[in-house]
């Protein structure tokens, strides 16, 4: 069955969230002080700047902080593709992962059956794509991947937005159907878009709760957050082990890294106050701009061939996404866990 609402916890309940932080920065600290390490922060300082906006997008929103992260180092900085992935999985360790321990702490309530499939799912898919699949998709594509699903997910949540924002509690669905719909989402996402760009689970794993499963948004919201935390772990992990990372991802994760560890918890804090509303018009409206500006910035290399292509991606993304929003349009089952 699924858990009852549990609301969240007082002060007294964040010694674990309070625990990890002593422990990141006494080590980052520990980072600070090695020779050479204080000038590669100085250096890096606006990545740092930028972080506080991503940071509180990953904490507050379905989308990891790779979403502000990727296209400041890429599009702005014009740093490599892989460089902006790698940097996604290796700063949202730090954020997402402070995220969901704050989220876990004041005992928000989320989607178990869900998150359990998508985690076990993540786990078998995510090696298989940064070994086999990412190695294989050409740069400018891990841009557009990037973008279009965003593109599509915003536009969605636009047209829509009355009837996702009506949402209230989680549907009494079955848990069994519920765990294997998040094991499909967490396979597939990790062999494609999160291997290939470091980020999209969460907003995968969002789009299911909220459109096909009816989940409130203040529910799937941290759902997703803690799902993207164990792909960023797990997903820089892998990386360090198997296929090393780009250089210049430690130099800008150690600039940023003390930023997002508290900017991130903030972001779930504050959605828990603010209403659905406002919270999805937000992300949309940022999904859609991204879509824009990566197409702006890889006009050359498109043309007007790849331009259309991008735009047929969006349109059958917002497609895909619209069928599965109303594939739950039948008569309301009763609510666990409403406001």
């Amino acid at each position: 069955m699924p858990l009852p609402a549990i609301r969240p916890g007082s002060l007294r309940h964040l010694w674990p969230w309070l625990l990890w932080l002593a422990a990141f920065y006494a080590v980052w600290l520990g980072l600070l002080a090695v020779p050479g390490n204080a000038a590669l922060v100085r250096a890096h300082w606006p990545i740092s700047v930028a972080m506080l906006f991503g940071s509180y997008v990953a904490g507050s929103t379905p989308m990891g902080g790779g979403t502000v992260a990727f296209p400041i180092l890429v599009l702005l900085y014009e740093l490599p593709a892989t460089l902006g992935r790698d940097f996604s999985f290796a700063i949202q360790s730090v954020g997402m992962t402070s995220a969901a321990i704050f989220i876990l702490a004041r005992r928000q309530m989320l989607a178990w059956s869900v998150l359990g499939g998508s985690l076990l799912g993540s786990l078998l898919g995510l090696p298989l794509g940064i070994v086999f699949v990412a190695p294989l998709v050409p740069a400018v594509w891990v841009k557009m991947v990037f973008a279009v699903f965003w593109a599509g997910f915003g536009l969605v949540h636009l047209t829509r937005l009355d009837d996702l924002s009506a949402h209230a509690g989680r549907s009494a669905a079955d848990d069994r159907w519920e765990f294997r719909s998040g094991f499909v989402v967490g396979l597939l996402a990790a062999v494609s878009i999160v291997a290939v760009t470091g980020v999209g689970i969460d907003m995968l794993l969002y789009a299911v709760l909220v459109l096909a499963c009816r989940v409130d948004p203040k529910i799937a919201i941290p759902t997703s957050v803690v799902a993207m935390a164990f792909n960023s772990v797990y997903g820089i992990a892998i990386k360090l082990l198997v296929t090393g990372i780009e250089p210049g991802v430690y130099s800008n994760w150690l600039a940023a890294a003390p930023v997002v560890a508290v900017g991130a918890p903030l972001g779930a804090f504050v959605v828990g106050l603010i209403g659905r509303r406002p919270t999805l018009l937000f992300v949309a409206v940022l999904c859609v701009l991204q879509f824009g500006w990566a197409c702006y910035h890889e006009r050359a290399t498109l043309g007007v061939a790849g331009m259309a292509g991008a735009a047929a991606a969006v349109a059958a993304c917002v497609w895909a996404l619209d069928r599965l929003q109303r594939s739950s349009e039948r008569p309301d089952t009763p609510a666990i866990g409403s406001e």
